[in-house]
């Protein structure tokens, strides 16, 4: 899932419900499966499979697209969209509690890898070797601060408390050997922040907008194993074996979509091999 961007949620959700006729993802009877997602790398995904796959699997593919990130759930909540595709779990459940939805996800699909990048100019190339008393700056919204000080922890650099988990703050480390100084941002300013701090932990998303290569230039890179923070197909409660559902999760883990998100995004979106 990207960082969302600023959007007016209750017109994208007016468009949306207004191109959106009711899927049902009824069963074997050949009815229109209609999935929400945003552009990228989402909608591209399924516009492949829409393309290549669905007919030989005798499913009905529609995409609506999203250019935020509360609409498509708002919408799979209220039965206008049958799946979508676009999030991770923390940011699920947390939509969940919020308001008071019951989406669940039925199959990881991908990563859009979440990286700690530096200058190039100040030549580090791994985050171990930062200097003491390094600042780093990090997402300030909450799912992403969390997810950025795991992936920091992930190395050593830090250490957060037992239990800290997705919301997890700067108040949670416990361990600072290097005496870091963590500074929270907005996400869509990280990019820019490289010339001011050491590093940075920057989302996917404004990553690729900066002229960043996940794969290149990152000097920590998220892994697909065990991450929450893989992007999921997601549907109401009860729908989690319409068989047009897993017609469409059968596709999203097939070799010809693990190859399609190799091949268009060298590294940039990592797929999912299980689960």
């Amino acid at each position: 899932m990207r960082t969302p961007v600023t959007a007016v949620a209750a017109g994208a959700l007016a468009l949306a419900l207004g191109l959106t006729a009711c899927g049902s993802g009824s069963g074997s009877d050949g009815d229109k499966l209609v999935v929400g997602a945003t552009p990228t790398p989402a909608g591209e995904v399924l516009e492949y499979i829409q393309k290549n796959l669905a007919e030989k699997e005798g499913l009905d593919l529609q995409i609506r697209e999203f250019t935020d990130y509360v609409a498509p759930n708002t919408a799979l909540q209220e039965g206008s969209l049958d799946a979508n595709l676009y999030q991770h779990t923390p940011y699920l459940k947390d939509f969940n509690s919020s308001k008071k939805a019951d989406l669940v996800p039925v199959t990881e699909v991908y990563l859009p890898p979440m990286g700690v990048y530096a200058d190039g100019g100040k030549k580090l190339d791994d985050v171990t070797r930062l200097r003491p008393g390094a600042v780093v700056a990090v997402p300030n919204d909450t799912t992403n601060e969390g997810r950025a000080l795991q992936l920091l922890a992930s190395k050593g650099v830090i250490g957060l408390k037992k239990g800290a988990g997705a919301n997890a703050t700067p108040e949670d480390i416990a361990a600072n050997p290097k005496k870091l100084t963590i500074k929270p941002l907005e996400p869509a300013q990280l990019p820019r922040s490289l010339k001011d701090v050491d590093a940075a932990v920057i989302n996917n998303n404004f990553a690729l907008d900066a002229g960043l290569s996940p794969k290149e230039d990152a000097i920590l890179l998220e892994s697909v194993n065990d991450n929450p923070y893989n992007n999921v197909l997601a549907v109401k409660r009860g729908n989690e074996d319409d068989p047009e559902v897993r017609k469409l999760a059968k596709l999203l883990k097939s070799p010809e979509v693990k190859k399609f998100i190799e091949d268009e995004y060298k590294g940039s979106v990592l797929p999912v091999t299980t689960g």
